[in-house]
């Protein structure tokens, strides 16, 4: 269901950690990985996550402020949405 289905999308700086730094995250959070994708683009680095929260230890909220505070640790930009809003955001 994509209720229990989130989209993480995670720019800045390219550096060493940054994909280790998320992925422990959403482990100590039960969160799955389901999709991944990245680039980088003259040193900038993007990623774009699909996850599963459906086995999750936490609510919503506490895995988004977990996911943005990892993602601040490593000066990244980092962006949390539940599937279906991201979905809706971005159909015509």
């Amino acid at each position: 269901m994509s209720e229990e289905k989130i989209i993480i999308t995670i720019s800045g700086k390219d550096k060493v950690g940054i994909v280790a730094k998320i992925a422990n995250t959403l482990a100590d959070l039960n969160v799955n990985i389901e999709d991944i994708k990245q680039t980088i683009m003259q040193d900038y680095f993007v990623m774009m996550m699909l996850c599963s929260i459906k086995d999750a230890n936490k609510n919503f909220k506490e895995i988004k402020d977990g996911i943005v505070n990892s993602g601040q640790q490593v000066d990244m930009e980092v962006w949390v949405q539940r599937k279906e809003i991201f979905d809706g955001m971005h159909s015509i």
